[in-house]
């Protein structure tokens, strides 16, 4: 019994400590959720599950058709620029935006947005952002994200052909058959897909489940309005190299060894 009041005492001590510099951080004016000298979000403030149902009902702002979507809120110094330009890239199901943040320098003329479920994840993404644009004056202009059910509303943010790449990495893989309606990635969702990607246009898919990497593949090959990239093509698009190394995922999976599969298609013009 005298172990076990020691062992409180001490974590009541250090429950005090941490209270005390947070609150000493209030006082100062300063952020606890923010690193004091990068500027950026610290991602244990910020944790979530990993995952949320799509097929539940969410509440949050939906754009009416892609023409309602406020470009100036997401791109505010492009748009004083070019107000016409329009969101070309989409990271579906974003995480914590280590892909976006890796392709904004690479892409500087292209729109991108991250596309996430979960809330505190996407305001995650949100501070990251506003902090790189902060600390780097000029750059990470071009990315931006939103809280939104990309399984249902991709329609709702872009037109027709208006994407040339859209992104699909480390998605949930419902392994229950009776969850496989979830997946981002199937037959009917692909036409969608299919709708708002530009022919030409890119989609990129990386797991670390096997069976949800042949599925992708298997419904990505079925589909007549997509082909896979040849193993030349693959080796020559310096995208496919950030599929694991710019992502929280794809790095884990390496850390430990793991496997990745991955498929990556054209979308093509039919007759």
């Amino acid at each position: 019994y005298s172990y076990v009041l020691e062992l409180n005492s001490e974590y009541l001590k250090k429950l005090g400590k941490v209270k005390t510099r947070r609150n000493k951080e209030e006082i100062m004016g300063e952020n606890p959720t923010h690193n004091k000298k990068t500027g950026l979000p610290r991602k244990r403030f910020y944790r979530a599950r990993a995952h949320s149902n799509p097929l539940s009902d969410s509440h949050f702002p939906i754009p009416i058709s892609p023409e309602e979507v406020d470009y100036s809120l997401h791109y505010p110094e492009v748009v004083k620029v070019d107000p016409s330009k329009r969101i070309e890239f989409a990271d579906v199901g974003c995480g914590f935006g280590g892909l976006l943040i890796a392709l904004a320098p690479l892409f500087p003329d292209n729109l991108m947005i991250g596309m996430e479920l979960r809330d505190k994840v996407t305001e995650y993404v949100k501070e990251r952002i506003l902090g790189l644009r902060t600390t780097n004056p000029g750059q990470y202009q071009n990315i931006s994200v939103v809280r939104t059910n990309s399984m249902k509303y991709i329609p709702n943010y872009f037109g027709k052909g208006q994407l040339k790449k859209m992104f699909f990495l480390f998605p949930d893989p419902h392994f229950k058959e009776k969850n496989h309606r979830r997946r981002v990635i199937s037959p009917f969702l692909l036409d969608e897909y299919a709708y708002v990607l530009a022919v030409g246009g890119i989609i990129y898919t990386i797991t670390d489940v096997e069976e949800l990497g042949e599925w992708m593949k298997s419904c990505l090959d079925e589909h007549p309005m997509f082909e896979a990239l040849t193993t030349e093509e693959l080796e020559a698009d310096q995208v496919v190299k950030l599929l694991t190394a710019a992502t929280e995922e794809g790095q884990k999976v390496a850390r430990n060894g793991g496997q990745t599969f991955r498929a990556v298609f054209r979308r093509i013009a039919t007759h």
